[in-house]
């Protein structure tokens, strides 16, 4: 069998997992190491036991080692111009979430892909659990009825330090995307419209605003609701958020952690009742995946080994990123922010 060789691109600690999953697959090889500190690349060459070239700049390591994919797991800020020099020189690119650092650079990715004709997909890890794949399924198939509502509460207290408390938005710029994602991903609807009130919280550990409230109309009618705050102490919610979606006949309810369930209108005659019987009903938990950051890497190799689109390619993502932007935008303005207006002009 073949190997497609692979160029790595960014050596710091988040590049151990996507090595650490390349490294299990018999159709790949890792080529080269890039990262602007060399000395990093060869730590993390000599830490996996890689026999593979070292550069500090990602042109020259196409050229020299013959990669054929560039993972990219640099900064936010570099995303553009090492996912816009890679797709030009051929290459696909998978890549960390955000796509881009800005909504203007996310557009151009995508147009550059498209005339390219190379794949750029994204990490979006959170789409990949048993529990969610079983819930997107309970809605997709028409438990609970047409969905009217999808809520979402994260409410965490992590003390990082370092860069995520002296940004000026930690939570939407580096949190929210997961969640934004996974409405879109459960529901199959994309946002239509967003309105985002963006506040930090007294005993906050953060310089910036920690927490934020977010109402998006979504294409199929219904709203999605995110209400978050990374600054809040005591009774965490999961990493997942916990999440409540309102149907015509019913609730799905999936606390982030087990097994999501719907509890809906019981069959039968029931008119004149103030409060209707419901029958509870678990979710079929069919997905066999692996979870995370496996599991997305996974459908990417699939996708392009079948000539299709990622779920998670940067078409698609284009939705999500433009979610976190339109909030933002939002926050600043104090208005409703129409998101096809703002991917088509939005900075």
């Amino acid at each position: 069998m073949s190997k497609q060789k692979v160029a790595v691109i960014g050596c710091g600690g988040m590049s151990n997992v996507w090595i650490e999953y390349l490294l299990k697959r018999d159709d790949v090889e890792i080529a080269a190491l890039v990262d602007i500190y060399g000395e990093a690349a060869r730590k993390m060459a000599e830490k996996h036991s890689l026999n593979c070239l070292i550069f500090t700049d990602l042109e020259q390591a196409i050229k020299q080692s013959g990669a054929e994919i560039v993972i990219d797991v640099t900064i936010p800020a570099s995303h553009y111009k090492v996912c816009t020099t890679a797709l030009e020189m051929g290459c696909h690119v998978f890549g960390e979430k955000p796509m881009a650092a800005t909504m203007a650079e996310a557009r151009s990715i995508v147009e550059i892909a498209e005339k390219s004709g190379k794949s750029f997909a994204v990490m979006q890890n959170r789409r990949y659990n048993a529990n969610i794949r079983a819930l997107r399924d309970m809605l997709a198939g028409d438990t609970i009825g047409r969905i009217g509502y999808i809520g979402a509460d994260f409410f965490l207290g992590p003390h990082f330090g370092g860069f995520r408390e002296q940004m000026e938005s930690p939570l939407i710029v580096d949190m929210a995307i997961h969640t934004f994602d996974q409405a879109r991903f459960i529901s199959g609807a994309d946002p239509v419209s967003v309105y985002c009130h963006e506040f930090n919280t007294p005993g906050s550990w953060y310089e910036g605003n920690a927490a934020a409230i977010c109402i998006f109309e979504m294409s199929d009618g219904s709203v999605f609701c995110y209400r978050g705050s990374w600054a809040a102490e005591g009774a965490p919610t999961s990493w997942e958020a916990t999440w409540r979606i309102t149907g015509e006949r019913g609730t799905a309810i999936w606390d982030g952690d087990n097994a999501p369930y719907a509890e809906v209108v019981a069959s039968g005659d029931q008119s004149g009742k103030f409060f209707k019987d419901t029958v509870r009903k678990g979710a079929d938990m069919t997905w066999q995946g692996q979870s995370g950051h496996a599991g997305c890497l996974d459908e990417m190799f699939a996708a392009l080994h079948e000539g299709r689109p990622a779920e998670t390619d940067c078409r698609d993502n284009l939705m999500s990123i433009a979610m976190v932007f339109g909030a933002l935008e939002s926050a600043k303005t104090g208005q409703k922010v129409d998101l096809k207006r703002f991917i088509e002009s939005g900075e």
